[in-house]
């Protein structure tokens, strides 16, 4: 007879594992049908009413920009927030997220201007409900596309019922909002520097801008004193020198700062090297701190230090324009700055008021006009002297070539210094458009602001409403308090045509903007009912009123900046149909501190008086496997929707809750097939569990305290994920539980307690207490891994439980288990913690043996185990033939070793009390008798049952004691 021949025989009376649950996933091609079925079945409707009578959880969602296909930034962000929905309503809330969208703005217009281009129209030609009408089509076109992909991804949402701020509904609530700053009186117009993109034509906010390395022309400039206020005239004949990285701002100049605590030195040139516009003999004056660099700038060998003055003498010094007598022939005063450093240049700052934020506020303090001589194109106005048409940016050789001009008839002349003393280049983070990649420039227009100080307190009243924030993590407080303490006051108006008006009139004879709230009401109703085109289609009297006269009004048409507009989302979905208002959650990126977050801060404390969310979590930003940045010239990109057709959104997602989302996360093809193994045992351990569930039935449910001890540390090790998953709920800190439970399935589970327990599982009889009980834990290892992976594994999650439960249910309606408290057990902790520790030793010496020839395999392995008294009294009840998998053991006390395997125990002490030092190594040996044809334990007593030779007792037992008992040939 064969070996192979009695095996067969009893192949039927072995519990072999059995379940429809596939090896492979096959992600891409299932989880579109999962999708289907969902729709199918109505499974959104079903978690709908289940809320019902439910406390509330509301995230409320950043409105991600429709246009264009989601990048990897999008799902990671809309993954996270898919995981805490879903675990907050299987942890027993009403979730209620709505998607939304911000469809105004710049992008949009740009692309809609780039058609143009190609086809060689011209905007401004084209009426502007026209253009408008095509913004509209194309946001409206990506929104639809960029919601399927969500879809794809798996996020449940209410999407019947997602929002975008293009509805009527919406442009209703924003000029809504609009309205309560302006009649709450923190709207205004004023003048005032702002970030302006000369190719957009447009001001940007903070959060439109990013920066970039950019090459400057640097240059030192010579501004001759005409005033000197010094008592001994320490200022006769001398320059003060400026230094800037904006040659295109001196035409704009009106005043130089200095430091009232700067000590300044006016120094005699006494050697020049032949290259320099200076010559021997000129005056400056220049901060002492500062004079070795300036000298090796300017090309100055020698020079003489005439006089130390302290800053606050230079109040009410006056100086020249250097291009005084070519339509700069104002006066130039010098002005005290605490704002001043000798940190670079010269210690005194040239100050153009139109073009900088100290600049305008120091020299507006100080009753100077403040000069418009940029056009919104980056040009010089027409009135610009010299410069008239130029580009800012093509601006610094004109000026320059006109300063050297005035350097060189300074000289002729024989007068003071006036104009360029040294040009060079510097490379420095300089702001860009994000949208345009181009340059911008401060540039000071009239614009619509919210006012961040004085009445309304606006800034003191949202920094105390952050002190009532969560912030995870933790960090993040001090870069959003941070950044509303020190932001200006908010500009909030846009000079383009795509968005939302500031829907306001200004009275002309006064200037004044009218607030009136009937007025106000009858442009709320309108863009209720028209949307915002009505703005722009219907008179001014339907808005103002009969008694209203609108020949006597200015019609506002600025929009709004769009992150009013995503700040103002709070108001158009929390707070109404019964969602909570503030939201208990608002997530974003990083970058979001000085966009989303702190807009619908600003706006809803402006508006409310308290913050719009109750916590505030930051993930990181996605990067290549090599930490850079991604980008299609690098081929880099990882395209989320290349990931589901080739591995599956699992698997996104997966990487997603394994990586540390607080901080900067990499991915690509190294990272995400680290994620496919990841997966594969998680996978293998749902198909583990189901496979031996097979025909398991609540009459073979075990209570607690008649399961053996390995169970009941089983259940220990499942509630302490357990109380893991809830505090990951209660605190939004998810980083590190899925890799716990990865952990906990790889290690304890699949090589430990499976490995342990599938003998007892599939080969002790059915009535068996050990398989019992172990089946009894197998459920509940099969109900708690389910339903804390479908968060995150939400195809996967529902295979492995329809699988067991049928397409009726789905594991997305059920709720995290509650685990009883007696399961935890901190002792049978420690104690397993020493067994496994045991454990390993004695599979190390299996693993040799085998190796050396001496065992096939470990269940042809006898164990001679040597242990303490200590040791073998501790380990009383253990079988090591089960915890070690080997067919027979046995224990060796060898009397007065030390306990080795006992924490806190010490061998050195044992053998200075006269012991025998410490114990030996588990032995491993051949297994005498014969293999068991059922089981495969070699055992002396295979072959002593007449009927059934080939069996060992164990097994003779279960196979005469089937319910359906026949031959077995």
């Amino acid at each position: 007879m064969t070996e192979s021949k009695p095996q067969d025989l009893y192949r039927d009376t072995v519990f072999l594992p059995k379940t429809s649950f596939p090896m492979r996933g096959s992600l891409p091609k299932r989880e579109p049908e999962i999708l289907a079925h969902w729709a199918r079945t109505g499974l959104d409707e079903r978690l709908h009413a289940q809320a019902e009578g439910r406390p509330s959880f509301m995230l409320h969602d950043g409105p991600p920009y429709a246009n264009g296909n989601l990048h990897i930034g999008h799902a990671l962000n809309k993954i996270l927030k898919d995981v805490i929905n879903r675990a907050h309503r299987m942890a027993g809330f009403a979730v209620h997220y709505r998607p939304g969208w911000d469809c105004h703005g710049l992008p949009i217009e740009w692309k809609i201007e780039e058609e143009y281009r190609k086809t060689g129209r011209d905007k401004d030609s084209v009426p502007v409900l026209q253009f408008r009408a095509e913004c509209r089509a194309y946001a409206q076109k990506w929104l639809d596309v960029q919601a399927a992909e969500f879809r794809r991804l798996g996020v449940q949402a209410e999407w019947d019922h997602r929002y975008a701020t293009m509805d009527f509904s919406s442009e209703a609530t924003i000029v809504e909002e609009i309205g309560r700053f302006l009649l709450n009186g923190l709207l205004y117009r004023g003048l005032r520097p702002v970030m302006w993109s000369p190719v957009e034509k447009t001001a940007l906010a903070e959060a439109e801008i990013e920066y970039r390395d950019h090459e400057s022309t640097t240059i030192h400039v010579a501004f001759p004193f005409i005033h000197d206020p010094t008592p001994g005239r320490a200022l006769q004949d001398v320059s003060a020198v400026i230094w800037t990285t904006t040659p295109w701002t001196i035409p704009g100049n009106r005043a130089i700062a200095f430091g009232p605590e700067i000590t300044y030195a006016v120094l005699r040139v006494d050697g020049v090297t032949d290259e320099a516009p200076l010559e021997p003999g000129a005056r400056l004056l220049v901060a002492e701190s500062l004079i070795a660099p300036f000298c090796a700038a300017a090309g100055i060998t020698e020079h003489y230090v005439l006089y130390t003055l302290p800053g606050e003498a230079l109040a009410d010094a006056v100086c020249a324009h250097p291009l005084r007598g070519e339509g700069y022939d104002f006066e130039v005063p010098l002005l005290g700055g605490d704002f001043v450093t000798t940190d670079a240049g010269t210690g005194l700052v040239h100050m153009a008021p139109a073009h900088g934020e100290d600049d305008f506020a120091l020299t507006v303090a100080n009753g100077i006009e403040v000069p418009e001589i940029v056009l919104d194109d980056g040009r010089y106005a027409d009135w610009v002297p010299l410069f008239a048409g130029t580009h800012v940016f093509k601006a610094a050789d004109p000026v320059c070539a006109a300063l050297s001009a005035a350097m060189e008839r300074a000289n002729q002349d024989g007068t003071a210094p006036a104009g360029l003393v040294a040009r060079s280049t510097l490379v420095h983070s300089y702001p860009h458009s994000w949208r345009s990649r181009a340059p911008v420039i401060y540039r000071a227009t009239p614009q619509w602001f919210i006012r961040m100080d004085g009445d309304g307190h606006l800034r003191a009243r949202a920094l105390r409403a952050l002190e009532d924030v969560t912030f995870v993590p933790a960090q993040a407080r001090n870069r959003l308090t941070s950044m509303v303490a020190g932001r200006p006051d908010w500009c909030i108006s846009r000079q383009r045509a795509w968005g939302v008006p500031i829907a306001v009139f200004v009275e002309k004879r006064t200037g004044e903007v009218l607030r009136d709230p009937a007025v106000m009401q009858r442009i709320v109703d309108a863009f209720r009912t028209e949307g915002a085109d009505v703005w722009y289609s219907a008179p001014a009297a339907r808005f103002l009123g009969e008694d209203r006269n609108p020949d006597d009004y200015e019609q506002v048409f600025d929009i709004v900046d769009v992150w009013f507009e995503s700040g103002s989302t709070h108001a158009f979905v929390l707070g109404r149909d019964g969602l909570p208002f503030p939201a208990d959650l608002y997530l974003e990126g990083s970058d979001q501190h000085r966009g989303w977050f702190q807009s619908s801060l600003l706006e809803s404390v402006g508006t409310r008086g308290v913050a719009p969310y109750r916590a505030l979590v930051t993930n990181g930003f996605v990067l290549d496997e090599q930490g850079r940045k991604m980008s299609k010239s690098l081929g880099n990109v990882v395209a989320p929707q290349d990931v589901n057709d080739s591995l599956g959104a699992d698997i996104l997602r997966l990487w997603v809750m394994n990586s540390d989302t607080n901080d900067d996360l990499r991915i690509g093809g190294e990272i995400l097939k680290q994620q496919g193994e990841l997966y594969r045992r998680l996978r293998n351990t749902l198909r583990w569990l189901l496979g031996a569930l097979d025909g398991f039935t609540e009459a073979e449910r075990v209570p607690y305290e008649q399961m053996p001890e390995l169970e009941q540390w089983v259940l220990h090790r499942l509630t302490e994920l357990g109380g893991q998953v809830a505090h990951a709920v209660r605190s939004h800190e998810w980083v590190g539980l899925y890799g716990a439970i990865h952990g906990f399935c790889a290690s304890d589970l699949s090589a430990f307690y499976f490995d342990v327990r599938k003998d007892a599982i599939y080969c002790d009889g059915a009535d068996s207490l050990r398989r019992r009980a172990a089946r009894t834990v197998l459920d509940h290892l099969h109900r708690c891994l389910c339903a804390w992976m479908a968060p995150v594994l939400v195809f996967t999650a529902e295979e492995a439980w329809t699988a067991r439960f049928g397409e009726a249910d789905s594991v997305h309606l059920q709720a995290f288990p509650t685990l009883p408290e007696e399961w935890i057990r901190p002792d049978l902790a420690d104690r397993w913690t020493t067994l496994r520790a045991v454990r390993r030793v004695v599979t190390t010496e299996i693993e040799a043996a085998r190796r050396d020839g001496v065992v096939g395999s470990s269940l042809q392995a006898a164990l001679d185990l040597p242990l303490s008294a200590e040791e073998a009294a501790r380990f009383a009840d253990i079988d090591w033939c089960e915890l070690a998998i080997v067919s027979q053991a046995s224990v060796t006390v060898e009397p007065g070793a030390a306990s080795i395997y006992l924490a806190g125990t010490d061998g050195a002490d044992n053998e200075a009390g006269g012991g025998v030092g410490i114990h030996g190594a588990p032995v491993i040996s051949a297994a005498g008798g014969h293999k068991c044809a059922r089981c495969w334990k070699v055992l002396d007593e295979v072959g002593t049952h007449a009927a059934h030779p080939e069996l060992c007792l164990r097994c003779v037992e279960v196979v005469e004691s089937r319910p359906d008992r026949g031959p077995v040939a």
